[in-house]
């Protein structure tokens, strides 16, 4: 098969990314475009500002895309049997068996009614069991009372990962069953919360921790080695900034929260990975799921799997569901192309009509839920790169 990632197109695509790259924009970054069996990288800038310099196999916190791992793991066990796709998950998780469920999102927390049903764990897969960050929460004057008390209760269920003070899964479980829901299971959707509920499930329902379930059905099968809850060569992680009115200011340090394994392996957003390792990952799904997914799984998490009621509400944002739908832990946009990002500053996205894989790792937080220039002029260049078929 002949090269479809063209000379030029390549030029264009390092070009498109150093633009970005300056101490008081984005310090450092990985930019991978793969089409066939063509791989290309890009490292460029440094890991910590007037630190060592970025390489291809620099580890970064991937946030969010963490998601897309855990529908994956998700999806394992349900082959395996461990789990039912359109079971309640009341059993393995009891904590969850009998939820109350605000009559107002904003209202107080003893004003509730019991859940019509139960919840099932394709209610947490599409992000509809009831609980989750809603665009109405972040334009809200004042916190809801029920977003306020999952903050006092130390869960990162409704915002940015928090591996250093996270508490164990059965301490998280506890405490978020305490909260009711925000929606009854099955109506709308919403973000984050339910991957962060599947990681405690299928560690109970495998019995084994979150990270060994990823490790054995994932990590290992995929050569994924630097992929995990915690970064076991620190020296190769980068440091997370964040924008703030002076400049960029640290998040996180080399040394910081994800330099030890965490009390919570938060299955929404707590993993590292290196873009080497999210290419591999990309590349089982690309080719059927082999060694780790039935085919039959990957088509499943790769087409939109919510009804129109449970999108009428909106997502994050109320465009959000102009050109892409949710299926399992992941977007599916509107051209057959599927992936998500971390608000930690990473992109990873599939295009099997195009053949086409395009990662972006960078250090610094998003600002708004829209990925920042850099991942989409990174993305538009890898297209750009293609040769015509």
């Amino acid at each position: 098969m002949p090269n479809r990632l063209t000379a030029a197109g390549l030029a264009g695509l390092r070009a498109a990314a150093a633009r970005h790259v300056a101490p008081d924009r984005v310090p450092g970054l990985v930019a991978l475009v793969a089409s066939g069996g063509q791989v290309h990288v890009e490292a460029l800038g440094e890991l910590t500002v007037g630190g060592p310099p970025v390489r291809p196999d620099s580890v970064f916190r991937i946030a969010s895309v963490t998601k897309v791992v855990t529908g994956v793991a998700t999806l394992a066990l349900i082959e395996e049997g461990l789990i039912g796709l359109h079971e309640p998950v009341g059993e393995l998780l009891p904590e969850l068996a009998t939820p109350r469920v605000l009559r107002q999102p904003d209202g107080p927390l003893a004003d509730t009614v019991p859940a019509h049903r139960p919840i099932t764990t394709r209610d947490l897969l599409t992000f509809t069991f009831g609980f989750g960050a809603v665009t109405e929460m972040f334009l809200a004057p004042e916190p809801w009372p029920v977003e306020a008390a999952a903050r006092e209760l130390r869960l990162a269920a409704l915002g940015p990962p928090d591996p250093a003070h996270q508490p164990d899964p059965d301490t998280w479980l506890a405490r978020f069953g305490s909260l009711p829901l925000l929606a009854q299971p099955g109506e709308r959707w919403m973000y984050n919360t339910g991957a962060c509920v599947l990681g405690v499930l299928l560690a109970r329902a495998a019995g084994q921790s979150f990270g060994e379930v990823l490790r054995t059905r994932i990590f290992e099968p995929l050569g994924m080695a630097d992929t995990a809850f915690w970064a076991r060569a620190p020296d190769r992680l980068a440091t997370a900034y964040q924008s703030a009115p002076a400049g960029l200011v640290v998040v996180d340090r080399p040394d910081g929260a994800w330099s030890r394994p965490p009390a919570f392996e938060d299955g929404a957003a707590g993993l590292v990975s290196t873009a080497g390792d999210l290419y591999a990952f990309a590349r089982m799904l690309l080719g059927g799921g082999a060694p780790v997914l039935a085919p039959e799984s990957v088509a499943a998490m790769t087409i939109d799997q919510l009804t129109r009621a449970q999108k009428v509400h909106g997502g994050l944002g109320f465009d959000f569901f102009d050109h892409q739908s949710w299926s399992y832990c992941q977007a599916v946009q509107d051209t057959g192309a599927f992936g998500w990002n971390g608000g930690y500053g990473s992109s990873w996205l599939v295009d099997p009509v195009a053949d086409l894989v395009v990662i972006g790792l960078t250090q610094r937080l998003f600002e708004t839920p829209e990925p920042p220039r850099v991942h989409r002029d990174i993305q538009a260049a890898a297209y750009a790169a293609l040769a015509p078929r």
